[in-house]
C-alpha cells in the first residue's frame, strides 16, 4: 500500500541525501515525520475499511421474504418449495433473524466525532482529535503529569497495544479532553478512570 511506496521513496531519498542534492534532505525529513506517517496509516485504514465494509443488499428483508412466500404459493408445489415456504413463514426467522437484519441495515454505524471546542487558543500549534474504540483491551499507553507545565501527557505508548497499532497517539502528546471530559486540573489517576 501507501506505506510500502513511502518506504521505497525513503530508501531512494536516503541515497540522494548522501550525495547532498539540494532540497532532498528537507524532503527526506518531511517523509519521515511522525505526523505524515500517522496520516498515511489513517488513510490506509480508511481505504481498507471502505473496501471491506459490508453493505446490506436490501434494508427490507422481511418484506422481501413475504413477497417470496407469495410467489412460491403460485409455483409448482414440490417438496423443496413447500419447505422453503415453511422456513420463510417460521416465526423465529421472520421475527428474529429478518427483523434483526432490517434493524441493522437501516442504522448508520459510522463513527461521529464531537465538534471542535470554540475556545481553542489562537497560538495553538496543532490539535488532533483521536477516536480510539476500546473493547475489552487496554489502551496500551501510560500517562503522566508534565513536571513543568502540569499538563497530562502520554508518557509511553506500549508496542503492539491499541494506541500503537492505531498510530494516533505518541509519547509527549498532551491530553486536553477524554470522552468529552476536560482533563485540565485532574490527576492522572482520575484521567485513567475516564479512559
Amino acid at each position: 500500500g501507501v506505506s510500502h511506496v513511502l518506504t521505497l521513496v525513503l530508501q531512494e531519498l536516503s541515497l540522494l541525501c548522501k550525495r547532498d542534492v539540494n532540497g532532498v534532505g528537507m524532503l527526506y525529513d518531511l517523509l519521515r515525520s511522525r505526523w505524515l506517517q500517522a496520516l498515511l496509516k489513517i488513510y490506509e485504514c480508511l481505504q481498507l475499511y471502505l473496501g471491506k465494509r459490508p453493505v446490506p443488499v436490501t434494508p427490507q428483508a422481511r418484506a422481501l421474504a413475504r413477497e417470496v412466500v407469495e410467489l412460491l404459493r403460485e409455483a409448482p408445489q414440490s417438496g423443496e418449495v413447500k419447505e422453503l415456504r415453511r422456513l420463510l413463514r417460521a416465526p423465529h426467522l421472520k421475527a428474529a433473524l429478518l427483523s434483526a437484519h432490517d434493524t441493522v441495515a437501516q442504522k448508520d454505524y459510522e463513527p461521529t466525532l464531537p465538534p471542535l471546542p470554540d475556545n481553542i487558543p489562537e497560538n495553538e500549534e496543532a490539535m488532533r482529535i483521536v477516536c480510539l474504540v476500546k473493547n475489552n483491551q487496554p489502551l496500551g499507553a501510560t500517562i503522566k503529569r508534565h513536571e513543568i507545565t502540569g499538563d497530562i501527557t502520554v508518557a509511553r505508548v506500549i508496542h503492539g497495544g491499541l494506541a500503537d497499532r492505531s498510530g494516533l497517539l505518541y509519547a509527549g502528546d498532551k491530553l486536553v479532553e477524554v470522552n468529552g471530559v476536560p482533563v485540565e486540573g485532574l490527576e492522572p489517576e482520575q484521567v485513567i478512570n475516564i479512559l
